[in-house]
């Protein structure tokens, strides 16, 4: 019975692995597909307004964008963060951005970013290309 149900739990958890990994890819996919010069209009459009994207500009409203691929959440030198970022813990990668710029106030509860995300996924795409740009 044991061994039954080991190998069960085994089946369960590489399906799993597999979705995450597919789903992982996907969403990386969709970042590449989007347009990184198109990106910047809306960026400039949506974001700009709170978000400096410049390196070494200062924060606005919100926290200043650049580098912001592959930081750790709530880092920026200088701004300060909701409680409810602070403790979010998050790694701005493709996936994670893609989920946040679909809805933030959903993926981390009580953040002061009032953006009610994209409705347009190609949108979404061509910013988080945009911002994988800004090194």
């Amino acid at each position: 019975m044991a061994r039954i149900l080991t190998s069960a739990v085994r089946a369960v958890t590489a399906s799993i692995a597999v979705a995450g990994f597919v789903l992982t890819a996907q969403v990386a996919q969709a970042a590449a597909a989007g347009d990184a010069k198109n990106g910047e209009g809306v960026f400039m459009d949506n974001c700009g307004v709170c978000h400096s994207n410049a390196k070494g500009a200062p924060n606005k409203i919100g926290p200043n964008l650049f580098g912001v691929v592959g930081r750790k959440s709530a880092t920026a030198a200088g701004y300060m963060y909701s409680p409810a970022m602070m403790k979010a813990a998050l790694t701005w990668d493709a996936a994670t951005l893609n989920q946040f710029l679909a809805g933030p106030q959903k993926k981390v509860p009580g953040t002061k970013m009032g953006f009610p995300g994209f409705s347009d996924p190609q949108d979404e795409s061509d910013v988080i290309a945009y911002l994988v740009t800004m090194k």
